[in-house]
């Protein structure tokens, strides 16, 4: 609690500030006779407490940048850290120290005047709406609303100088407040209303009762109430498909979890001011026509909404799934804030910590059941689209959408993220010393983010209004009549030609290919978990009854519907190009978008897939797969575009984060692939200089990551730069290798002979396991340590494996999963268990020179015979993952009692053909990636046949 004292006193310094302002608040109240003395205080005391906070985010950094110029200078009193910050508290509650600031920092003083003239002039304003609508707002609580008892402004961000949502209890009740119009919501309450009727049933969905006043607006409140048993639980996942299904229509976008509430068995939607979101094309993205038109086809998807799960990219808010479904408690990662070091003593600064995602109330229950009810939100959708298609068809949804041409609805025309992020580089003490720099800086970036967003603004007179906004602690805000389309700004700036915003969302609505719509609704499942789903759902995949015989014909068959499959999913270009959309992992986790350049999910798996099906057909080993080979050099053609354009982008003058260096997810996957495709002759011929160009930023890719492991980090650059060292014999590429190593090394937190090391705020005490563990890193070390000869790289290796035999549980015969995520207790898979340790240890003692090799190849096999097989069919956690591992100990005669390589094969067959390829809660959706999906499947497939020289990819070669 005495942080939280500590932070309340420093916050109270500000006063000073806003003191006269607060003053003419006060006589401006007592002028409205309306209102009550204890009205008048709540108003007051609540205007307080927002401007504290507001000025508090502003201005923390440039207070403690002065606490610590003073401790420098010795200009404090007081006979310890705690008193001479007690001193500058008392000196930095003066107006003086303010005015004296100017001298360094010309523009404070008024920046933070208007920001504090802007929220009491809105909290008048406020006061007089208030004051002036009480009698009339019985109808949204049930009886007359009484006096106000509490108030909370800034239940959003501040728009149009200083406006705030603000949420009101009253002696009768809840309301909310909003400076805007809320037409939109009547509207939207009516078109819910002829379309239930349509339907012929009512729809679980709800907008709150509202009362429109032309600029501004109230609304009933809604409380988060759980649903009450399956069948309201049932019914709330409906509601979410009609949703989806009302909002894609619409055009909506943004309705991200702080805009809908769960109220037992109904979807609520809070707030729905984004309707019509325009539609601009798309400028070409230098990665080819394929993923453009992939782009394009994502943009124009229920995607767009922002209810479906998905991961978020922006700084800040990386990883986390915000959508109006997501925010899955458990499945977040923490969130990184800064707080103030130290505080109390002389010795404060700016610091950053971890904490937890704040519950929302989106959801129905306390632990969202939510891969158990996404087939009703699909179910939702469907019968409520058959409806519209059917009002269309009927000449009437064109009528019922008329309601909507003179409301006024919001556009988001950049990312909320990036304009915070923006309003934090102009309020940073540098800015303040220099403004006409960091003003300068501020439209570079504005401008260079319109080249990459299609609604950003790029004229610089937009522009110029947005950063005026910012400067004065508003985000910016556009709105535009539906029938108008033509947005408006701050200080009467426009945005994008006019155009009836209806009329274009029903013309996008009748262009959408619903079929790719309801894949879109089944992919989007994997993201809201930060794990994909290692099982079935409950079933198993084992086969009921194991056919024997035909096995290589059966598998053959098995690869070529696949690569099948492959060919004629593929989006592609006018100019050689590929692309496919589908759930993607990269380093904020799952979401469904264009397949990037990576091997894990992405199109260097694929590309390797598709060779070695070309490879093993001319050799007789695949059967023939008709635009098999055209497929395959159109692959590779479009890594090499994606290549180049990403070397100009980070040669060019708009930076650019740098890829992981990872084996999987990262350019060591990517080095590695085109290594393995130049041995294989491949189409083009230039795969070994590509590889060197790509090699050539790992080292400020790994600068730019805080990831150790094999499938994202450091650790997993290393075998691609020894492959590379080996294949262009250049020692350069060990030598970065090497600098990698002794990165690693030095992270490594060691207890004696016990090592992990701190690479996830899930786990900060280590995890076992070869992809996200000291296995991986432990395989990676050890070869490089037989590369280099240098012994700190195998004594660090040999102390990860000490930790990782320390994970071993006898009784339940496995390596424990230390993620601890309340399933099995350990795991026996390639990435977190037991076919990843395996392989790992045979690969670096294939002979099994050491004892301790064939018993942990054996344990390894029991574990995975035991408890890896059955949950899905993938290479990363499935059963073809599995088989190269009992394959292994089949070979080494390690393996369960009567287990053989054909009934091994004849096992899978069986359960590929009784249940099709499975490869998590992607069910239903063509999921082309190597490790995650049935990219991998075929390339197993391919690897059975005894003749075929195909590399692993669960362990990857390094010679």
């Amino acid at each position: 609690m005495a942080s939280f004292a500590i932070a309340e006193n420093f916050i109270a310094s500000l006063g000073c500030l806003f003191a006269p302002s607060l003053g003419r608040l006060a006589t401006q109240l007592i002028l409205i006779p309306e209102l009550s003395s204890g009205e008048r205080e709540v108003i007051l005391g609540q205007t307080r407490d927002s401007l504290s906070k507001a000025l508090h985010a502003k201005l923390t950094r440039l207070l403690l940048l002065e606490l610590n110029a003073a401790r420098v200078e010795e200009r404090l009193e007081g006979a310890d850290g705690a008193e001479r910050w007690n001193d500058f508290i008392e000196a930095s509650s003066q107006r003086e120290f303010w005015h004296e600031l100017t001298e360094h920092y010309p523009s404070l003083m008024q920046r933070v005047e208007s920001l504090i003239e802007h929220r009491c002039t809105a909290s008048h304003l406020f006061a007089k709406r208030w004051a002036s609508d009480r009698a009339s707002l019985s109808s949204l609580c049930g009886m007359p609303v009484g006096e106000l008892q509490e108030l909370s402004f800034g239940a959003g961000d501040s728009h149009r100088g200083g406006l705030t949502v603000a949420l009101l209890r009253c002696s009768g009740g809840r309301l909310v407040y909003k400076p805007r119009s809320v037409a939109v919501d009547v509207a939207l309450q009516n078109f819910i209303a002829g379309l239930a009727q349509a339907h012929g049933s009512p729809l679980s969905i709800h907008v709150p009762r509202v009362i429109d006043r032309g600029d501004y607006g109230w609304s009933a409140f809604v409380e988060h109430e759980y649903a009450n048993g399956d069948e309201e639980l049932s019914s709330f996942y409906t509601g979410i498909g009609y949703l989806l299904a009302i909002m894609h229509l619409l055009g909506a976008s943004d309705l991200h979890a702080e805009n809908l509430i769960a109220h037992r068995g109904t979807p609520v939607v809070v707030d729905c001011e984004t309707l019509f979101t325009p539609r601009p094309p798309m400028p070409p993205s230098g990665f080819g026509q394929a993923l453009d038109k992939a782009s394009e086809l994502i943009n124009g998807t229920v995607l767009h909404i922002g209810l479906l799960p998905g991961r978020a990219q922006a700084l800040g808010w990386r990883g986390i799934d915000y959508s109006g479904v997501g925010l899955l408690p458990g499945e977040q990662p923490m969130m990184s804030q800064p707080v103030i070091l130290n505080a109390g003593t002389d010795e404060a600064c700016l610091g950053s910590a971890l904490f937890p995602v704040p519950i929302a109330k989106n959801h129905p229950s306390p632990e969202p059941a939510l891969a158990t009810y996404w087939p009703k939100a699909l179910e939702g959708f469907e019968r409520l689209t058959d409806t519209l298609r059917r009002l269309d068809e009927a000449g009437e949804l064109q009528h019922l959408l008329r309601g909507f041409d003179d409301c006024r609805v919001r556009v988001v025309v950049r990312p909320t993220e990036a304009y915070a992020e923006l309003g934090r580089m102009l309020w940073h003490p540098v800015s303040l010393h220099n403004e006409a720099q960091a003003k300068q800086r501020a439209r570079d970036l504005m401008a260079k983010m319109a080249t990459n967003i299609v609604l950003a603004p790029g004229d610089p007179a937009v522009i110029e209004s947005e950063l005026e906004d910012l400067l004065v602690g508003d985000i910016p805000f556009f709105s535009t009549l539906v029938h108008d389309g033509q947005l408006h700004g701050s200080r009467g700036v426009r945005w994008l030609p006019p155009g009836h915003l209806a009329h274009a969302a029903l013309r996008n609505w009748r262009a959408s290919d619903f079929a790719f719509e309801r894949n879109v609704i089944r992919a989007t499942m994997v993201s809201a978990y930060l794990n994909d789903g290692w099982t079935s759902l409950g079933t198993t995949l084992k086969p009921s009854a194991i056919q024997h015989g035909d096995l290589d014909a059966r598998r053959r068959k098995h690869a070529a519907h696949i690569v099948q499959e492959l060919v004629s999913n593929a989006i592609r270009g006018e100019d050689g190009s590929v692309a496919w959309v589908a759930p993607v992992l990269d380093v904020t986790g799952w979401s469904v978008q264009p397949l990037a350049a990576d091997l894990y999910g992405g199109l260097s798996g694929v590309a390797l897939l598709a060779a070695a099906y070309v490879r093993e057909m001319h050799a007789g080993r695949a059967d023939p797969v008709a635009g098999i080979e055209v497929l395959s050099r159109d692959i590779q053609h479009t890594l090499w575009l994606a290549e180049t354009r990403l070397a100009s982008m980070v040669h060019g003058d708009i930076k650019v984060r740098p890829p992981a260096p990872g084996a999987y997810i990262g350019l060591g996957g990517q080095i590695w692939t085109l290594l393995m495709l130049a041995q294989w002759d491949g189409h083009r011929g230039d795969e070994l200089p590509r590889a060197k160009a790509m090699a050539d930023g790992i080292l400020d890719a790994a600068a730019a990551d805080d990831m150790h492991e094999m499938l994202t980090g450091k650790a997993g650059a290393i075998p691609a730069l020894l492959l590379l060292a080996r294949q262009s014999g250049e020692s350069h590429y060990l030598d970065i290798a090497a600098q990698l190593g002794h990165q690693l090394c030095d992270v490594a937190h060691r207890e004696g002979d016990r090592v992990w090391w701190v690479h996830t705020e899930r786990a900060p005490t280590g995890l076992g396991g070869f992809s996200h563990g000291v296995t991986g890193i432990g395989w990676a070390l050890s070869k490089l340590a037989r590369a280099t000869g240098e012994q700190r790289f195998e004594q660090m290796a040999q102390a990860a494996f000490c930790f990782e035999d320390a994970t071993f549980d006898e009784d339940e015969q496995g390596w424990t999963d230390l993620r601890d995520l309340g399933g099995p207790k350990t795991s026996s898979v390639w990435c977190h268990g037991s076919v990843g340790i395996g392989l790992a240890h045979l690969d670096l003692d294939p002979g099994m020179q050491h004892p301790r090799t064939r018993t942990l190849l054996q344990r390894a096999a029991h574990s995975t015979a035991n408890h890896g097989l059955g949950w899905n069919h993938c290479l990363c956690h499935g059963d073809l993952g599995a088989w190269e591992l009992l394959g292994q100990a089949i070979a080494a005669g390690v393996a369960p009692q009567g287990m053989t390589r054909d009934g091994m094969q004849a096992y899978l067959f069986s359960s590929l053909e009784q249940h099709g390829p499975y490869c998590g809660m992607t069910s239903g959706v063509f999921v082309p990636g190597l490790m995650p999906g049935l990219g991998g499947v075929a390339y197993q497939l391919l690897r059975m046949h005894p003749e075929s020289h195909l590399p692993s990819v669960l362990v990857p070669s390094t010679q």
